[in-house]
């Protein structure tokens, strides 16, 4: 019995974190157990690794629950504390865990060191310096520190840590994070503690400014830090930022998160100069500039002078980190002449090039998504300059970018004489999440999906989960990021990285009575949408259902109440809401217009709006009633359903039927059970798709609903359809062109893999790649549900397709490592695998099954049935059964054009001369021989025909 996953408030050894409002939280996971269930649970604390001077024993507990064990346990400012879980199985085994840790920050203590700043009219970026020498013997010691716009920490010219783009991106007028790191044995040494300083977003141009050389929160870069030694003797010495402090300048001479970054090595030394202490706001005051509080112009000189406005705050945000580093594939010489590397694949980071120059030379390097005729291409990046200017100082040198980073595939490069793919190294950039799920299928092209928007996530999990890596964009899109959430979370771990944002999104919030921006960070962005602001309550109640743990609920219960608050205000009794500017069903396909770079979908933005309302206020009903609010939940329940009965009123028929004719109007319908004539509204959808060749026309809105809400309704033939669909609009059809991550448009290439429009379009954009959380729960069969938040207890449900062949794949749960496999051995038997984790049970179906099936009573499966219902504990279980429908299709004459045209190797090869295309929508349900009989003299086609086609349509 292994303990794996132990985890403090969901992080895994955190060093320096704000370990949040409500009481220490642990968490663990089990695997190799011979016994199926914990018996009981045991927790200690020791200020010693091992495990000596004990500070905490839970003794025995049987109730410990593993999702979250939460203990009132008061811990000490910059405190390191070691625990280990003692864990017995049923089967009497017990076991240890390593110890673990986790250390304080400075919680609130005040801060010695003092914020500072430089001349602003030099440009090339600032090290500040100090000299640090050891009084005595070092026990310990640790650097705090916060540098804006970004900074990166060195001992000598040795970097501190791993992480990138430290201090990350948050809504700084109200937060600025700090980090913590060990620093003991370079204290030890002594020597020169350096810390480079870039724009970033703090200080750089970014967001919907972009056009401006200015940062929206500040120009003038800005420090405070604060080594603390502790010696042998238990006193402690801190060296923090002050006037003693000094400035040398590097050879970077401009960096921008958009445009890349310059450095010329040509440079001479400049004089070392003194730094500048920051005012606060107070003494701003004094001095008669201010009064007393923050400068809000940017164009007044005081802001650059005064300390940052956000509360100094320990470290939320997960490390960003260097993970793949890869070899191009190829060397490319364009048409044009070009030199440019093909990595292979898309992906966000930045790079290092070993170069050999002569003093003065002149490198360039500009990164894209995409080559055009064959020759390089980065047009759609807008006004991103993404490019790397480096002036050779002479001699070998390794170059690598510090304050920004790349969108990118393709790698053009000047300047260097004799380039060559080994000289050249990808360095994939993200946020440290644990990606610990993953699926294979027999499909090539969906195993390539499902890559791609892995490395979707990747690209856009850079601190702030973001539409886009490459552009003049890169913002932290709301809607993008609540329709994308089961999905990352099936991929990987997200908690701590969720918790980030939506703590970040309530702070924006303080200040926009409740309205949630567009974005968050919202960098002045002020507007808000259905859907997109949605994410306040859709987010915490997914990772509520994922993981089971209330606290999310608690920390964010406020900002989801702040919402449905706002809305309620501006809705009034009017129903204000519905008619305020919406993205509705954004990139859809639907709109009348038909023009080719549309953003608006056909479905009334209205209806969307007030279903989203209504579904918001019933998501704070089940956190209130979570959380114990019963007063709340009454209201929120009571508002849900006056709301919902409204969008009934309105945009619905007396008899049921839905006024609102769109694939993404009906799904709507649907999935929140708005009609009182459901199978009318099945049959007006199924009737959407065939119109339109069983292909999507949905959005932002509509597609991440579209295949779980045609499962549920009995279309789960037709989600498979839309997801191994290879012509346009489809997944499938992106890879054929070549996609390695997911587009922005359904269109976003052409079919001669032109980019169609450089007004908007990202090649990794990863909100259509939430069909994936379709795939984990169906077609494998993951039904996280909220009846069982955590996963301790799961529905097994999967879902097989013939051309699909087989899938495997697992989900690594709060509760521990779910994994399913099923393989499709003959047209009428599936064989199928499924494990169930340590101290968790499962429901599994067993898809179509004949009766027979369960009365093996051998099969451990077996073991509790009802119903059809396999009720099991931990454990792994296998089974081949045959199923009552063959999952080969066998077509003929006699089947429907419904059926005929569901199939695309046949529309392809004989669509055109059946007819199938021009079959009015009232013969769909007819067979082809009934509809070829009776209009036998024109067709042409008698009775000897048909049978010779019969023939035909046997091979399919």
């Amino acid at each position: 019995m292994e303990i794996y996953a132990l985890q403090v408030n969901h992080l895994s050894n955190p060093l320096g974190y704000a370990l949040g409002k409500g009481k220490l939280s642990f968490s663990w996971k089990v695997k190799e157990a011979k016994g199926k269930a914990q018996k009981y649970a045991r927790l200690r604390i020791a200020a010693d690794e091992v495990m000596q001077e004990i500070l905490f024993d839970s003794g025995e507990d049987r109730e410990a629950n593993s999702l979250g064990y939460k203990i009132d346990f008061k811990t000490e400012p910059r405190t390191r504390y070691y625990w280990t879980l003692e864990l017995a199985s049923d089967a009497d085994e017990v076991t240890v865990s390593a110890p673990q840790f986790f250390e304080t920050a400075k919680m609130d203590e005040a801060w010695i060191g003092r914020w500072i700043t430089c001349a602003a009219e030099q440009a090339r970026h600032p090290y500040f310096v100090q000299d640090i020498a050891a009084k005595e013997e070092v026990a310990k010691a640790r650097l705090y520190v916060c540098g804006l716009g970004l900074y990166e920490a060195y001992w000598n010219d040795e970097k501190i840590g791993n992480e990138y783009l430290t201090p990350y991106q948050n809504n700084y007028n109200r937060w600025v994070q700090y980090q913590t790191y060990d620093v003991t044995e370079q204290v030890k040494d002594g020597g020169k503690l350096r810390i480079l300083l870039g724009n970033g977003w703090y200080g750089g141009r970014f967001g919907f400014s972009a056009h401006e050389e200015k940062g929206y929160f500040g120009n003038a870069k800005k420090l405070i830090a604060e080594v603390v030694v502790t010696y042998a003797d238990g006193t402690e010495e801190i060296i923090g930022t002050d006037e003693t402090w000094q400035i040398e300048r590097s050879r970077i001479t401009y960096a921008s998160i958009y445009d890349g970054e310059q450095v010329d090595q040509t440079l001479e030394d400049l004089a070392v100069e003194p730094v500048i202490l920051c005012r606060t706001f107070e003494e701003l005051a004094a001095a008669g500039k201010t009064d007393g509080q923050m400068v809000d112009d940017i164009s007044q000189p005081e802001k650059d002078e005064q300390i940052p406005r956000g509360h100094l705050t320990a470290r939320y945000s997960l490390p960003v980190v260097v993970h793949e580093q890869m070899q191009p594939q190829e060397l490319i010489h364009t048409p044009k002449g070009e030199e440019v590397f093909d990595m292979g694949q898309n992906f966000a980071g930045i790079f290092t090039l070993r170069v050999h120059e002569a003093r003065g030379t002149k490198i360039h390097i500009q990164t894209g998504e995409v080559l055009q005729d064959g020759c390089f291409y980065n047009e759609n990046l807008r006004t991103a300059k993404s490019e790397y200017i480096y002036i050779c100082g002479g001699g070998e040198k390794v170059i690598q970018p510090h304050f920004t980073f790349y969108g990118y595939r393709y790698v053009k490069v000047t300047g260097v004489s004799n380039l060559k793919t080994e000289d050249f190294t990808g360095l994939a950039l993200y946020s440290d999440v644990a990606y610990t799920g993953d699926i294979t299928t027999g499909h090539k092209l969906v195993n390539q999906l499902i890559s791609n928007v892995r490395w979707g996530m990747k690209g856009n999990f850079v601190d702030v989960p973001t539409d886009c890596p490459q552009r003049d964009e890169r913002m932290g899109w709301t809607g993008d990021t609540q329709v994308f959430s089961p999905t990352a979370t099936f991929y990987g771990d997200t908690y701590a990285f969720y918790r980030k944002y939506l703590h970040d999104m309530y702070t924006e919030q303080i200040d926009l009575e409740g309205m949630v921006p567009d974005v968050v960070p919202s960098v002045g962005v002020h507007t808000c949408a259905c859907v997109w602001g949605d994410a306040a309550c859709i987010i915490p109640w997914n990772m509520y259902k994922f993981y089971g743990d209330e606290q999310i609920l608690a920390d964010q219960y406020e900002s989801m109440k702040a919402w449905v608050e706002y809305i309620r205000r501006l809705d009034g009794d009017d129903h204000g809401w519905r008619h305020v500017f919406h993205y509705g069903d954004w990139l859809a396909l639907d709109n009348p217009s038909g023009k080719a770079d549309e953003v608006m979908g056909g479905t009334e933005e209205g209806y969307i709006a007030n279903i989203y309302y209504a579904a918001s206020a019933e998501i704070v009903a089940k956190a209130a009633e979570v959380l114990g609010k019963e007063d709340d939940a009454k209201e929120y329940n009571e508002l849900a359903k006056r709301e919902f009965a409204e969008v009934k009123k309105e945009y619905f028929s007396q008899t049921g039927r839905c006024c609102i004719k769109t694939q993404t109007g009906l799904l709507l319908a649907l999935k929140y059970g708005l009609s009182d004539n459901v199978a009318l509204t099945r049959d007006m959808l199924k009737k959407l798709f065939t119109a339109n060749d069983n292909k999507l026309q949905t959005g932002f809105t509509g597609m991440p609903i579209m295949c779980p809400t045609l499962s549920d309704n009995g279309m789960n033939d037709l989600a498979y359809t839309l997801l191994l669909n290879e012509e346009y609009p489809g997944w499938l059809h992106e890879i054929l062109l070549g996609a390695t991550t997911v587009w922005e448009r359904w269109n976003s290439l052409d079919e001669e893999g032109h980019i169609s429009s450089t007004g908007m379009n990202s090649l990794n954009h990863y909100s259509y790649g939430s069909v994936v959380e379709w795939v984990y729960r169906y077609v494998l069969g993951f039904r996280v549900d909220e009846a069982d938040p955590g996963a301790k207890h799961l529905n097994i449900a999967p879902s097989y397709n013939w051309n699909l062949k087989e899938a495997a794949g697992n989900f690594d749960s709060a509760a521990g490592n779910y994994k399913v496999a099923w393989k499709i051995v003959d047209p009428t038997q599936v064989s199928l695998s499924v494990q169930v984790p340590f101290d968790a049970s499962a429901d599994i179906v067993l898809a179509d099954a004949v009766e027979d099936t369960y009365a093996d009573k051998e099969n451990p499966l077996f073991a509790d049935v009802c119903d059809g219902v396999c009720h099991v504990g931990s454990g792994t279980y296998e089974i081949t059964y045959q199923v009552k429908t063959a999952l080969k299709k066998s077509y003929s004459t006699y089947s429907t054009v419904r059926e005929l045209r569901s199939n695309a190797a046949i529309v392809k090869d004989l669509g055109e001369k059946m007819g199938l295309d021009r079959m009015p929508t009232q013969m769909m349900d007819m067979s082809l021989r009934d509809i070829m009989e009776k209009y036998a003299g024109a067709a042409g086609m008698g009775t000897e025909m048909l049978d010779q086609l019969d023939q035909v349509l046997a091979r399919f």
